[in-house]
């Protein structure tokens, strides 16, 4: 006998998020680590930062898919994880950058500025004397801003072109994209009070983290990695069979 559907809510998704960080802290704390060292590193290059940074947040949906299988009688190893992730990980960070460098070529023309397009690929403002910021958190909110910026524009483009499952279900269940997008429409439709106060939820911590908690910004990246992964399990794993009456 199938169980109904149960809409999900957001607090159970933040719950469950952390619940499933905490399990695999060790391994957690190590990729936040790796991203706090590719994002100081994308300082120099927009282009290198945004991919490095889009693409881990991908890889790490793949991670947390790995940690949560720990919990079952069917674990995989660690390897799988990364290596089903990195394919999709590298096209969505990809298409994030392209559209990412349309969008900044067009505004630099626009600007009368079009030799700051060529910063885009290699930007050596550090040596011109950012690097004297008085305070850490001046200079991590100096380092980190771009990775933020970039967090809200993968959201945008998530929600207005692609969907917010479509990645997930693309690598869970091997879909095409176009299925993917349609199951993922299909879901928005059913959860968007729930769906809605993630993004904002996500989006209010982005710019919290550009003013306020710039050292946090690895953190974030985890944690969006880990609710994208719960989010999508909630309704196509848990709910799979009632969701598809």
């Amino acid at each position: 006998m199938r169980k109904p559907f149960k809409k999900p809510k957001f607090t159970e998704w933040l719950q469950q998020a952390l619940v499933l960080l905490g399990s695999s802290y060790i391994l957690w704390i190590i990729y936040g680590l790796l991203i706090s060292l590719l994002l100081v590193i994308g300082r120099f290059s927009p282009a290198f930062g945004i991919f490095s940074s889009i693409s881990s947040l991908f890889i790490g949906v793949g991670l947390a898919k790995y940690c949560d299988l720990k919990k079952t009688t069917a674990p995989v190893n660690l390897y799988w994880a990364v290596n089903k992730s990195i394919p999709l990980a590298v096209l969505a960070a990809s298409s994030i950058v392209v559209f990412w460098f349309i969008f900044m070529a067009l505004a630099s023309l626009l600007n009368g500025e079009a030799h700051k397009i060529g910063q885009f690929f290699l930007y050596l403002d550090l040596l011109n004397g950012k690097i004297n910021l008085q305070t850490t958190r001046e200079l991590a909110g100096w380092l980190f801003s771009y990775a933020n910026v970039g967090l809200i524009f993968m959201l945008l483009m998530l929600n207005t072109f692609v969907g917010w499952f479509t990645h997930a279900l693309m690598l869970f269940q091997d879909l095409g994209f176009t299925e993917a997008k349609e199951k993922s429409t299909y879901a928005l439709s059913r959860n968007q009070a729930s769906l809605y106060k993630l993004w904002a939820f996500i989006f209010f911590e982005a710019l919290l983290c550009s003013s306020v908690t710039p050292l946090l910004t690895p953190v974030l990246y985890v944690l969006v990695s880990a609710l994208m992964f719960v989010s999508y399990k909630s309704i196509f794993e848990i709910n799979t069979n009632s969701s598809d009456d």
